[in-house]
């Protein structure tokens, strides 16, 4: 398969998945990055860097020169219909033939989050431009799991604003894994499909302790917290306000049902199981341990994300 592929988002947790998922592919890798300090990883790895920055149209045309397919992934922000915008006007005057873009979880004009209805509006761009497209709309990645990572191994226990809500939550491997198989499946075969691909059951907050508690040996406990005290220590981590209203909006979401399903989409379109908790827990033990505990000078910053 003699394609080229541009994916946006590069260093990003999916996207670099992606890479890794396409490392044996015939597909010839490109990369859109922001930052010249991070090329050099994704140049070691075979991939073709170019600088740009979505929020700067006139930055984009040579990395999309020569394109075929388009991996579209825009920042989480109040911009991302016009980071997306962008990267689409760029594709067609390149010519670039299939685009598949990520979107997010349920994405709607009446989602209950501002994210899903922003969503909404680029998924609805993306379906009128002209080109071969195919949208994932992923559930709740095991991956924000990290975040809680420094209070499982410092205190056996985690705290998020979930209440008692169930998630069909995916390991974003598998997000990965479904965009390569539909990446390499050739342009037209998955034209106009939306996919919400999710794990393969769906889980409470309970449930993810009991898996944990399972996986690392020692007891973990989730904590329903307030809206307000995750809201404050986001905050003071730095995150903005917009993500951290954001967040909360899902998390409402969530307690009231919003996020109890799953689908088949992934193991139809791979043809295996998508991983379950489980599988996630025992392949991210290490950072999870608390050992950790043994080592006060080790660094226990935080990495908060969507």
């Amino acid at each position: 398969m003699d394609r080229t592929l541009l994916i946006t988002g590069a260093t990003g947790t999916v996207s670099s998945a992606l890479i890794d998922a396409l490392s044996d592919s015939d597909l010839h890798l490109r990369a859109l990055i922001r930052d010249e300090a991070k090329a050099e990883t994704l140049r070691t790895r075979g991939v073709r860097v170019f600088i740009g920055n979505l929020n700067d149209p006139r930055s984009l045309p040579p990395a999309f020169e020569g394109v075929h397919d388009l991996w579209l992934l825009t920042p989480n922000g109040p911009r991302a219909p016009e980071n997306n915008m962008n990267a689409i006007w760029a594709a067609r005057r390149a010519k670039v033939e299939r685009v598949v873009r990520l979107s997010a979880v349920r994405a709607s004009h009446d989602a209950p989050t501002r994210s899903g209805r922003l969503h909404a509006l680029s998924d609805h761009e993306i379906e009128q431009s002209g080109l071969r497209w195919t949208i994932l709309r992923p559930h709740w990645f095991m991956q924000n799991l990290l975040n809680e990572a420094h209070d499982m191994a410092a205190e056996g226990e985690f705290r998020l604003n979930m209440g008692a809500g169930r998630l069909g939550m995916i390991d974003a491997r598998d997000v990965a894994a479904l965009a390569a198989k539909v990446l390499t499946d050739g342009p037209n075969r998955h034209h106009g499909k939306v996919y919400t691909p999710t794990g393969p059951r769906s889980i409470s907050f309970v449930e993810v302790a009991e898996q944990f508690t399972q996986a690392l040996g020692t007891p973990v406990r989730y904590v329903p917290t307030a809206d307000s005290k995750l809201e404050e220590r986001l905050l003071r981590s730095g995150v903005p306000r917009w993500i951290v209203e954001m967040l909360t909006e899902y998390a409402q979401a969530y307690v009231s049902g919003w996020g109890d399903f799953t689908t088949t989409d992934f193991q139809e379109v791979t043809g295996r199981r998508p991983r379950s908790l489980a599988d996630f827990a025992r392949d991210h033990a290490e950072a999870f341990r608390p050992m950790r505990r043994l080592h006060p000078h080790a660094d226990a910053s935080r990495h908060t994300g969507s």
